[in-house]
């Protein structure tokens, strides 16, 4: 595949750029008619039985270029680049606007300005009978399991002086420990996550570049998300009609209500990334005719 390095602008510095803090990686089975519709025609999608692999990336970066972040990558799903494979995203959320402007000019990323609202709610306790009677009897000595708490995030893109909303993530957080307990954060990894780019307004041409992970990584529940109500109601319907008319009539104009969809559909695996040092290296222009003839 032949490919072309290209520049960066001025407000990043040179590659590679480099981010550091935490994120979430969740993995969806996405339909493979929703993940067509972002994915250019000359790539072929990974899919089997109609569904391809998508989902989310959610970070929350301490230390970037554009200094602290949060930033949500909707992915699409996964297209064939022989030997190996690359994912392609649909939407790019972040509040910062020079990190929107950055992935819009320089990495060919469908970025967005949006607002990341968070707030701990904690899981209420599920009362015993028995152990209430054996602590009025002065039988129970053993102290309670701390209750879990969910961290829930609502995303909102921000559309000049409006907000609307695009998805509400809700994420089981470990119970608080005991000062002398360390909560396992798993084994540290390296792993390169490549991506196709670009087709966009900002950045029309067809880019390929690679993000260098290095992290602790462990398996953990997947988190529950929600989309606005009309889409959920979009979706709920469309179960019982049919499918194909609705994404054309009403999905397929809106490209954020198809990110949206990416979002709800079902979540198979989801793994935390702790002390996370991710390193990006400078897109490269892929050449149209060497794509097409895989």
């Amino acid at each position: 595949m032949e490919t072309k390095q290209i520049g960066s602008s001025a407000g990043y510095g040179n590659p590679p750029w480099i981010f550091t803090g935490s994120a979430l990686y969740q993995l969806h089975l996405v339909k493979s008619k929703t993940a067509r519709a972002f994915i250019p025609k000359e790539f072929r999608l990974v899919e089997a039985f109609g569904y391809t692999l998508g989902g989310f990336f959610l970070a929350s970066y301490d230390d970037s270029p554009a200094g602290t972040f949060d930033e949500l990558v909707v992915l699409a799903g996964i297209v064939w680049n022989p030997p190996t494979s690359c994912a392609w995203a649909a939407r790019v959320l972040v509040n910062s606007d020079e990190a929107c402007m950055h992935g819009r000019k320089d990495v060919g990323l469908p970025s967005q300005v949006a607002r990341f609202s968070k707030r701990m709610e904690p899981i209420p306790k599920a009362s015993n009978k028995g152990n209430h009677f054996l602590s009025m009897i002065g039988l129970s000595s053993f102290p309670s399991t701390p209750p879990n708490d969910f961290l829930d995030i609502k995303v909102a893109e921000i559309k000049g002086p409006r907000a609307m909303d695009m998805c509400n993530i809700n994420i089981l957080t470990p119970a608080r420990k005991l000062p002398s307990k360390k909560e396992w954060m798993g084994p540290l990894i390296k792993m390169s996550l490549p991506s196709f780019s670009g087709r966009t307004k900002h950045n029309p041409n067809l880019l390929k570049y690679s993000c260098q992970i290095e992290c602790r990584v462990r398996k953990v529940v997947p988190a529950k998300v929600s989309g606005p109500f009309t889409l959920k109601a979009e979706k709920e319907s469309s179960e019982c009609q049919n499918q194909s008319s609705i994404i054309e009539q009403e999905v397929t104009p809106n490209k954020r209500n198809l990110s949206i969809s990416v979002l709800l559909s079902k979540p198979i695996l989801a793994l935390q990334f702790s002390c996370l040092k991710m390193k990006v290296e400078a897109p490269t222009v892929v050449s149209m005719c060497s794509s097409r003839s895989h």
